[in-house]
C-alpha cells in the first residue's frame, strides 16, 4: 500500500540564523524602552529631529519633551494637598500652631508624671531603705503570699523565725530584700521577682524589719546568725501590730 503523505508542505532544508553584529545587537537591545526609560518617558535620540520645535534663539533648539506624567501627577497632588491644608488650618476647626504646642506640653506633663511615678516606684536591694510608709501595705502582702511559711505574726513554721534579730543570709533591709527578690532555692525558698513588683518587696521587707522583737507567741527558736538592726520607734510598731 502506498501512503498518502498529509503535510503537502515540501521539506525545507534548516537553515541557521545569522548571528548579529555588536551594532546590530544593540541597536536592537536600545529599541526596547527599559522602566528607567518608561518612567522619565525619554525618547531615543534617533526621534530628536521630529521633536525639534519650530524657533530658535542664537541657534539654540528646543525640544518638544514632554514633563513625565508622574511628576504631574506629583506636582497637582501637592497642590490638591495644600488646598486641603489651608482649608483645614485657616478655614475649619484645624488646630492652630499655639494650640498644637499647649497640647504638646500637656501631653509631655502626663507623660513626665507617669514616668516619675513608675521610677519612683522602682527599688532594688541597693536603693530599698527603711520607710514607714510602706509598713501598712507590706504587711498586707505578707498577709496574702508569707504567712503559709513564716506564720501570721512572722513567728516563723516552715521558715524562719522573721522576729527574733537572727537571720541565716544578713538582716539588713538590703539583705532581705536579695533573699525575698532572688529567693534561696536550696533552702526552699522560692524567688518572689515574678509575682511581686520591686515595690511590693520593697513594702513586704519594709514590714519584716518592723516585726524585730515582737516576740510571738509559739515562736520558732532562731536560726542564723544575729544581726544587730536599727529597732524602729515603738509607735512604728504599734501602728502595725494593734493589741487587741
Amino acid at each position: 500500500m502506498i501512503k498518502v503523505q498529509n503535510d503537502k508542505t515540501p521539506f525545507k532544508k534548516y537553515e541557521a540564523p545569522v548571528a548579529l553584529d555588536y551594532v546590530e545587537w544593540l541597536k536592537q537591545k536600545n529599541s526596547k524602552p527599559n522602566i528607567w526609560t518608561k518612567l522619565l518617558s525619554l525618547k531615543p535620540i534617533e526621534q530628536e529631529p521630529d521633536m525639534i520645535i519650530p524657533h530658535a534663539y542664537d541657534g539654540i533648539h528646543e525640544l518638544n519633551n514632554p514633563v513625565p506624567r508622574w511628576f504631574n501627577i506629583l506636582f497637582y497632588g501637592t497642590m490638591i494637598f495644600a488646598i486641603g491644608y489651608i482649608y483645614y488650618y485657616h478655614f475649619s476647626d484645624g488646630p492652630r500652631q499655639d494650640q498644637e504646642y499647649e497640647t504638646e506640653m500637656v501631653k509631655a506633663d502626663i507623660d513626665k508624671r507617669a514616668f516619675l511615678a513608675k521610677a519612683g516606684e522602682k527599688f532594688d536591694e541597693n536603693s530599698v531603705m527603711m520607710d514607714k510608709t510602706l509598713i501598712v501595705n507590706g504587711k498586707t502582702v505578707f498577709n496574702a503570699n508569707c504567712i503559709a511559711c513564716h506564720g501570721e505574726h512572722g513567728q516563723g513554721l516552715v521558715g524562719p523565725n522573721l522576729t527574733d534579730g537572727f537571720w541565716l543570709h544578713g538582716g539588713s533591709i538590703n539583705d532581705v530584700f536579695k533573699t525575698v527578690k532572688y529567693g534561696v532555692p536550696a533552702k526552699g525558698m522560692a524567688s518572689w521577682e515574678k509575682n511581686l513588683s520591686s515595690k511590693n518587696i520593697a513594702e513586704v521587707v519594709n514590714y519584716i524589719q518592723s516585726l524585730q522583737g515582737t516576740n510571738p507567741a509559739n515562736a520558732k527558736a532562731p536560726q542564723g546568725e544575729k544581726y544587730e538592726a536599727k529597732v524602729l520607734t515603738d509607735t512604728v510598731k504599734n501602728e502595725t501590730n494593734p493589741k487587741g
